[in-house]
């Protein structure tokens, strides 16, 4: 059985947590069993939770699915970037 290549991590900010999954695949975002458009209705919070994923150069190279709790939507975002950048260190150390 082969398994499918993933990286975790977890994202803290103020009282917000998310916990995120990095799949290669075509640029999916699910948060909550909802789109990132969805869940993140302005374009600044979508903006600051990929952040990480353009700075990296790998925007379209990943599924990103991540459960969200506590706080509002500034801290889950903050989190969800948090936890993005976390999981792509361990998809690739070299961009630490």
């Amino acid at each position: 059985m082969s398994q499918i290549a993933q990286y975790r991590g977890t994202g803290k900010r103020k009282t917000s947590v998310a916990r995120v999954i990095l799949r290669p695949g075509d640029g999916a975002t699910w948060i909550n069993g909802r789109t990132l458009e969805e869940y993140f209705p302005r374009q600044a919070l979508r903006s600051v939770a990929t952040a990480p994923l353009r700075v990296a150069g790998v925007e379209g190279r990943f599924d990103v699915r991540a459960r969200l709790q506590g706080g509002g939507p500034t801290g889950q975002a903050g989190a969800l970037r948090h936890g993005i950048a976390r999981a792509l260190v361990e998809a690739d150390p070299e961009l630490r």
